[in-house]
């Protein structure tokens, strides 16, 4: 067994056991997202609209690459919590051991193809000129980032698939404190420009990487892998496929989304992009309970399907729903009183052309950031219920939610954009978000009654 404590979910009150889960890995998003705040405020302040504005336009494609490779492994972590769950450690190991070369191989070939297409993406992305040099210095860093990326969620990923979610956020604050302390140094010290604020980022999280190794080496025993564990075995490689490409194929196409609609605010010239980049990001912060809530479901899922406990399921998706309800009045309250205020962090006056554009950009950014914050319970639903159907081993199906919220961020984009101006962008989440529920929550209830009727099954033939 392990030498730490891991945490079985499948038995005791849903909602204690998703708080304790649930808050250490917030506690840790919120610090992943505040080092990601961070970068941006040093940008916006010691280089500023054009770096900011340049930094904010790589965000979409950001989320495209690298919201793939936290799917994927995710998912790929997702078997090992059905295995935990049903006490098998024999396939446990043999998933943890083949997705080390399923991860390799992927990790090589998504970075050797991002960073050779770098220029032509920004360049279909319609990249303004006068931000495009610092756009790519930007995102180029972090392409070339990914193995470090595929690290940390890797090895994150299948210490929260064993039940501990808060030695990972040990490891974030230490690389946090760190990147925030490299972003001055290489940005303000070395005046490496945005060029280092990329490499603070990649730097801080292959340290988070390493420190999730050597804790997994030497406290969890149940993870260690031997030789006959690494062995090649393609009915778990396409078991770990099955799961993770859907999963980071759902970041993707929802990324597609994300992408025209900023190819669109593009068109809208700097300003714009840089109020939506400063919305964003302050949004991405306020929506980090819900990306712990939906981590949370999909190892409460994983691990309660492997079980056998369908009853369980359920009630945590009860439990989960009516945290994301009350976080999303709170955030709205937040949004309404402080919302001007968050977005100005990102900008010095004294970067700014003229008072006249900071008044604009910090307006039209407090817009961006009120319009998405008043539909944050669409989103409680969108995230809960998509990893549940995941952490139950529908992810394909849940692979549709992220084509609806492309369709309508892309609809958005197309219609909305050109017609009206920034405004019709502020509308693209919240719409995506309505199409993905509307898909999601039948969804839920069609795999659960699957699930349900393969258990009667089992139960009359034994």
């Amino acid at each position: 067994m392990s030498k730490t404590t891991v945490r079985d979910l499948t038995s005791g009150s849903p909602m204690k056991l998703i708080l304790g889960f649930m808050l250490p890995l917030l506690f840790g998003m919120l610090l992943q997202q505040l080092y990601n705040m961070v970068d941006t405020m040093i940008v916006g302040r010691y280089l500023g609209l054009e770096a900011l504005a340049g930094v904010g336009s790589t965000g979409s494609i950001n989320f495209l690459v690298i919201g793939f490779v936290q799917g994927l492994c995710n998912g790929f972590a997702i078997p090992v919590a059905q295995r935990f769950g049903a006490k098998d450690n024999k396939a446990l190991r043999k998933f943890v051991g083949n997705t080390v070369w399923t991860a390799a191989v992927l990790a090589l070939l998504l970075t050797a193809a991002t960073c050779i297409l770098c220029t032509n993406i920004l360049t279909w992305m319609k990249t303004p000129d006068d931000v495009f040099e610092k756009a790519h210095d930007y995102i180029f860093v972090i392409f070339l980032g990914i193995p470090a990326t595929f690290l940390y969620n890797i090895l994150s990923s299948f210490i929260r698939s064993v039940g501990d979610s808060k030695t990972p956020l040990v490891f974030l604050v230490i690389s946090s404190f760190l990147n925030i302390a490299l972003d001055i140094f290489m940005i303000v010290a070395l005046k490496m420009g945005v060029a280092g604020a990329a490499w603070a980022t990649v730097v801080s999280q292959l340290i988070s990487g390493i420190l999730c190794l050597v804790y997994i080496a030497k406290r969890i025993n149940i993870l260690h892998i031997r030789r006959k564990d690494l062995k090649l075995d393609f009915y778990y490689i396409n078991r770990l496929c099955a799961i993770g490409l859907p999963m980071g194929l759902q970041y993707s196409i929802t990324a597609i989304g994300s992408i025209m609609l900023q190819t669109a605010v593009n068109s809208l010239g700097k300003t714009c992009m840089a109020a939506m980049t400063a919305g964003i990001r302050v949004s991405v912060f306020l929506s980090c309970p819900y990306e712990a809530m939906g981590s949370t479901m999909a190892t409460w899922g994983g691990q309660n399907i492997g079980a056998n406990k369908l009853d369980r399921v359920k009630k945590g998706l009860f439990s989960c729903s009516l945290l994301g309800i009350g976080w999303a009045i709170a955030a709205l309250g937040i949004t309404l009183l402080f919302g001007r205020g968050l977005i100005m962090l990102f900008i010095d006056k004294n970067n700014a052309p003229s008072p006249d554009q900071m008044e604009e950009v910090i307006t039209l950014g407090k817009q961006f950031l009120t319009m998405n914050a008043a539909f944050y319970i669409l989103l409680a639903f969108v995230n809960i219920v998509r990893f549940l159907i995941q952490g139950m081993g529908f992810s394909q199906i849940a692979l549709f939610a992220g084509v609806f919220e492309m369709v309508a961020r892309g609809f958005v984009a197309i219609w909305a954009v050109p017609k009206i101006g920034f405004s019709g962008a502020c509308y693209a989440s919240p719409a995506a978000w309505v199409l993905a529920d509307m898909f999601l929550i039948p969804a839920f209830f069609a795999c659960y009654s699957h699930v349900k009727k393969k258990l009667n099954i089992k139960k009359q033939d034994y």
